[in-house]
């Protein structure tokens, strides 16, 4: 058992060695040491475990927990297409985030808890998480999972919906139409916020927007990507202009996100529009 258990660890640090350097992170971050010491088996379930493909999930076959330690998305084992997503993504977020010892992090769509292990891990005891759950199934799962840190609350409810506590970090795991003005309020300056700018269906983006000390908001697209929908967080007219303006390139050229309405700023801003949101908009400039 004991050298199993060794194997198993192996495997372990040699993925998250991994996935960190294939997200772009230099060797030896807390990233990665939070990833080498997270059992990803603890969090999807019992086996047998089903893989997500783009035809389909297919079975593992087998109940050797090393299969887990790849760069794939997990079934929780749960109604609906829910998922422990893709590690390089969610490392990749997370080192653009940059959650700091200290650090106060909302994290919605927490699923079972593993990506909330990991903020939890890279807040350290100073800091918070507050971690936010829909599914009754999963938000149980998760405050077992999440019992042995006491720096992080668990919510069994929607966190598209307030109150929502003041925070440095928020990290949404499903898609949304729109910033939502409840994550924009929340965030301190100088705070964080990341979420799948997306449709309930198809392709959107890790949209990452960076408030600013003057109160202002920086915004940049990561990387594409495709999430389950928040709910609570999609709009079908929205979502359906959305589809249609991630068809343009020119998404990638994205630099600021501004609340109110695009035509008031138009003239001045040279038609700088890449997308009219209902009172929101996000700008090339």
């Amino acid at each position: 058992m004991e050298r199993n258990q060794e194997r198993i660890q192996a495997h372990r640090v040699f993925f998250a060695s991994l996935i960190t350097a294939s997200a772009g992170i230099s060797p030896g971050s807390a990233l990665e040491a939070a990833l080498a010491s997270t059992p990803r088996e603890k969090f999807v379930g019992p086996s047998p475990w089903k893989v997500f493909t783009p035809i389909g999930y297919i079975e593992i076959p087998s109940e050797d927990p090393a299969f887990l330690y790849q760069d794939v998305v997990v079934s929780l084992g749960s109604e609906g297409p829910l998922n422990n997503g893709q590690p390089v993504l969610h490392a990749y977020c997370l080192a653009a985030l940059a959650p700091k010892k200290g650090e106060r992090v909302v994290h919605i769509g927490a699923g079972t808890g593993y990506y909330t292990t990991l903020l939890a891990k890279l807040v350290g005891k100073t800091g918070t998480v507050d971690a936010y759950e829909i599914s009754p199934d999963l938000a149980q799962r998760a405050s077992s999972n999440l019992a042995e840190f006491p720096q992080v609350t668990m919510h069994s409810r929607s966190g598209s919906e307030g109150p929502l506590p003041e925070c440095d970090v928020l990290y949404v795991n499903a898609g949304a139409s729109a910033p939502l003005a409840l994550w924009l309020d929340a965030l301190r300056p100088m705070g964080r916020l990341l979420f799948p700018l997306a449709p309930a269906e198809g392709v959107g983006a890790m949209l990452l927007i960076k408030k600013q000390e003057n109160g202002a908001y920086a915004a940049e697209f990561l990387v594409q990507a495709r999430f389950v929908p928040c709910i609570g967080a999609q709009d079908e007219a929205t979502a359906q202009r959305l589809i249609e303006a991630f068809r343009n390139s020119n998404w990638s050229k994205v630099k600021s996100l501004h609340r109110g309405h695009a035509a008031a700023h138009e003239k001045a801003s040279g038609g700088s529009c890449w997308f009219q949101g209902q009172d929101w908009w996000l700008s090339t400039n």
